[in-house]
């Protein structure tokens, strides 16, 4: 924020940070739940058309991996506060490698939006369709008609959170939380009755077939081009034969099912397993989303982000895996076909219990799903805009994308591109979750490999000191040897090369985008760098801009009390690093402000332009001020004030705002004290001051503070005058009639004698005294300041 005060009347430039809105650690999980646990819904029925029955266990297997590759992204997030894969890939390999890593992860985001609102539509028409039924008006649409209702109520959602996500992640966020209230309630109550289900009937208690080579059964598509690349690997299954009420139309034939050869050793049956895995890829989307969210996770970040991790893993963990076997223990095989694309509801159609019930919760079960699976379209677009804003910091896009609405200080025109191929590519599948299902993993394996190949070569590169690790580092000669983040690289690229292979629309489809997107980038980064010329890149952030014609707590939005943080150099920000350990933002917020110098014959305060208040030094400056605020997880509020005299400046806006205490590094080219004296003679000409007294504190280099306090105040008293003002009173209590005088009235007198000395001929004395006392103080103040400086450099 701008201000320029002059007779009473102000000119107030309001500079918000995009994005800069800090969230709890539940808001940061629900964010990414809503993406991750979502994947429960579809999960199941993609996988098991893929790889066969023993598809419980894979999912399984990917959901407890999904610890190891969160515990990527926290050392990630430990060592940049904007560590998603983008940033971490580029400091580990350079720009190329980053750009094509972050063209990946896009197509990713982009089709996490399409297959939850289309898996959303898939649930919405089969409650439709089982409720009309159950009330006598029998309606059993084919599968393509499902396919389209479901993608146009897909489309519905995505332009819905398109209209919301214009409007802020803090809105978002609520969405979030809320839907993951109710999802709660619904995980709760599947798992209470699956379970009473399973126990009452003996059928049910079952377990999938072992996740070993044997038993899996590969439709054509899992396989991809494997049998053109190695023709003796796989054998097809023999064919099951359709039970007499089995939902599959009569004339159909039953799909092709592959298996590999008998006795195909340990290589052949390694690699079916690493297929089968990589089918089961997309039960872990979500966790760039947490990277993303860990620039808004508030103080303490780091705990809070461990916080997050474990709750998402947990829950994740709960639902996603145990519906899968919930799904093939209660809903028969030859039933469980016609419920792929709904599987959760195939689960409460056969519990146990009335139909009635069944059907009430079933209705439950689409509402949440309906919800959560909306979320999950929300989270794609808060995902892939944070994803397009850090490669816009780094100069990859142009400026154009991430002007920040002037409404909302959100990158309107990112979301708009990203909701816009959301729309096309739900359009493009015409509904069909499974060909969306097996698209999507492309984009999730390769980010994963190119963060944790990243994050590996980092280790080696940036010896420096990370508040987390992954874990299973083993020392050898002083050198730490990475185990555990290496098994996790390693594993991660054999997936992503099996995929390769076999999963043929991913790739096909995968592989287009991201030379699509990545080309869009190169051009993109060209016309920037032909637009700087010689200048090299400096990373800022984008800022809102709004003119107000008074500062006061309302226009600039703190509360009164607040703490007024000044700033003018972005090399020296440690009193801001101080500021920010120093304020409890909760219950005190932050102003952190610059003054704007006018100087000049032609200096007014009349119609000056925004660019003149707001230079692109402003705007570094306070970049580097929100870096330390998102390090720190705490909010600022931004200031910038226009005068042709700092301290005046100060002064005025501490008041107008009914500052409580203002916060100062060390000034190059004057002491505190002298500080402190400019800034309190500016103080004294203010005309309304607060009542309470202004604490301005002055923040050394080595990060002590020296306190003085502005206009009228008590001041801090040494033990030898407090010593002195008792013995004077022992001294009068001691005589006639003087028993009854307190301290406060001996140094009332002391006041009173000292201001008749002033006014006589003792002046003179009285001030060379003072002279002294001064003298006597500032030699005090260097010898410990020297002493500190000599500590600090042994």
């Amino acid at each position: 924020m701008a201000t320029s005060i002059v007779n009473g009347r102000t000119k107030v430039v309001v500079a918000t940070s995009v994005m800069l809105s800090f969230i709890s650690f539940w808001r940061a999980a629900a964010i990414v739940l809503n993406d991750l646990g979502s994947s429960a819904y579809y999960v199941g029925g993609i996988v098991e058309q893929a790889v066969g029955r023993s598809a419980p266990w894979f999912i399984l297997g990917v959901m407890l991996f999904s610890y190891a590759v969160r515990a990527v992204y926290v050392e990630s997030c430990a060592m940049f506060t904007r560590g998603g894969v983008y940033r971490v890939v580029k400091e580990a390999m350079g720009g190329m490698l980053a750009k094509l890593s972050v063209s990946a992860l896009m197509f990713d985001y982009i089709l996490t939006g399409p297959i939850s609102g289309v898996s959303a539509g898939q649930y919405i028409v089969g409650l439709a369709a089982q409720t009309v039924t159950y009330f006598g008006r029998p309606w059993t649409p084919d599968k393509s008609t499902i396919n389209l209702l479901a993608a146009g109520i897909a489309l519905l959602i995505t332009v819905y959170f398109w209209w919301r996500n214009t409007r802020g992640i803090h809105e978002s966020s609520d969405d979030a939380l809320k839907i993951m209230y109710v999802t709660t309630v619904m995980v709760v109550l599947l798992i209470l009755w699956s379970g009473i289900t399973i126990l009452t009937k003996p059928e049910a208690q079952r377990l999938p077939p072992a996740p070993v080579p044997h038993n899996l059964a590969f439709n054509r598509d899992a396989v991809g081009w494997l049998p053109n690349i190695a023709p003796g690997a796989l054998r097809e299954l023999p064919v099951e034969s359709s039970p007499a009420d089995s939902p599959i139309p009569d004339g159909v034939a039953p799909e092709p099912r592959y298996g590999l050869i008998p006795n195909a050793g340990a290589l052949l049956g390694l690699i079916g397993i690493l297929i089968a895995f990589g089918h089961s890829f997309l039960a872990m989307s979500g966790e760039e989303s947490l990277a993303q969210v860990n620039r808004e996770l508030e103080y303490p970040k780091h705990r809070n982000l461990m916080k997050a991790g474990m709750v998402i893993f947990v829950y994740s963990m709960l639902f996603t895996s145990l519906v899968s076997f919930f799904a093939y223990a209660i809903i028969p095989d030859n039933v469980r076909p016609h419920y792929f694309d709904n599987m959760i509801s195939g689960i409460s159609m056969n519990l146990v219990g009335p139909m009635s019930l069944k059907l009430i919760f079933q209705a439950f079960i689409v509402v949440v799903g309906f919800l959560m699976l909306a979320g999950a379209v929300n989270t794609a677009i808060i995902g892939s805009n944070g994803v397009l804003n850090r490669v816009s910091e780094d100069g990859v896009l142009t400026d154009w994308f991430r002007a920040p609405h002037k409404k909302f200080g959100t990158t309107f025109r990112m979301i708009n591109m990203i909701v816009l191929l959301q729309l096309l590519t739900i359009i493009g599948s015409r509904g069909n979750v499974y060909v969306l299902g097996e698209a999507y993993a492309f984009g999730v394996i390769w980010s994963f490999a190119f963060k944790a190949l990243a994050v590996l070569v980092l280790r080696f590169k940036d010896r420096s000191p990370r508040e987390w690790k992954v874990p299973f580092n083993i020392n050898l000669g002083g050198n730490e040897i990475p185990l555990g983040l290496g098994i996790i690289a390693a594993l991660l690229f054999s997936v992503a090369g099996i995929n390769l292979i076999t999963k043929a629309v991913a790739t096909v489809s995968g592989v287009a985008f991201t030379l699509v997107f990545f080309t869009l980038f190169l051009v993109a980064e060209r016309i920037n760098e032909r637009k700087r010329g010689h200048a090299a890149h400096v990373e800022m952030d984008q800022f809102r801009l709004q003119m107000q014609e008074v500062v006061t707590n309302e226009t600039v939005q703190v509360r009164p009390g607040c703490t007024l943080c000044l700033v003018r150099d972005y090399n020296t920000l440690d009193h801001v690093k101080k500021a920010l350990e120093l304020t409890h933002t909760g219950k005190r917020d932050l102003v952190v402000m610059t003054v704007q110098v006018m100087k000049g014959p032609d200096t007014g305060y009349e119609n000056i332009r925004e660019q003149n208040l707001f230079t692109n030094y402003e705007q570094l400056l306070f970049s580097r001020v929100i870096a330390l605020a998102e390090k720190a997880g705490k909010h600022v509020d931004l200031l910038v004030v226009p005068s042709s005299n700092v301290f005046e400046a100060i002064a005025h806006t501490a008041a107008q705002l009914d500052s409580s205490e203002i916060i100062a590094g060390r000034s190059s080219v004057m002491s505190p004290e002298e500080q402190a004296k400019r800034l309190g003679e500016a103080w004294e000409a203010v005309p309304s001051k607060p009542q309470h007294e202004v604490c301005f504190r002055v923040v050394e280099p080595g990060g002590e503070t020296r306190d003085f306090y502005l206009g009228a105040h008590a001041p801090p008293l040494a033990e030898d005058d407090i010593d002195a003002i008792h013995k004077l009173w022992l001294d009068v209590t001691g005589e006639k009639d003087g028993e009854h005088v307190c301290h406060k009235e001996i140094v009332t007198v002391a006041l009173a004698r000292l201001a008749r000395d002033l006014k006589g001929n003792e002046r003179k004395n009285v001030l060379r005294h003072l002279r002294r006392l001064t003298h006597q103080r500032s030699s005090a103040a260097r010898t410990e300041a020297g002493e500190q400086i000599e500590r600090r450099a042994s």
